[in-house]
């Protein structure tokens, strides 16, 4: 199993359970995210605390994330980045753009404050 996909209260939330996120992976992560966005879901919180490995088109889903949570007035949240992971979105200057938690329990806060602020 590639993901684990929880529809919680406010938001669901997407585990990815394998440890690279990459052209493999990527392509049905897309898929996914779309079906849910599709489904009225405008809040997500992407786990990746069990990837230890992110290529450009990793990056390429997690930016698809974002676009969607973005056009539907929603909010997207990437939490449990290890170290390659977080470097490459360093890299690629993405931490300005995404919002990133720690882990589960700071991005379900993060999540709280910005749906209090509406």
């Amino acid at each position: 199993m590639e993901f684990k996909i929880e529809k919680k209260d406010k938001f669901t939330l997407i585990q990815v359970m394998v440890d690279k996120l990459d052209t493999h992976i990527a392509p049905s992560l897309k898929s996914e995210l779309v079906l849910i966005a599709g489904n009225g879901e405008k809040n997500i919180i992407l786990d990746l605390s069990n990837c230890r490995y992110c290529d450009s088109s990793g990056l390429s889903a997690i930016l698809v994330a974002n676009r969607l949570c973005k056009n539907a007035n929603g909010i997207f949240i990437l939490s449990g980045l290890q170290t390659a992971v977080e470097r490459l979105i360093t890299i690629s200057q993405l931490d300005t753009v995404l919002n990133i938690a720690e882990n589960e329990a700071k991005a379900e806060e993060i999540l709280e404050k910005e749906l209090n602020k509406g």
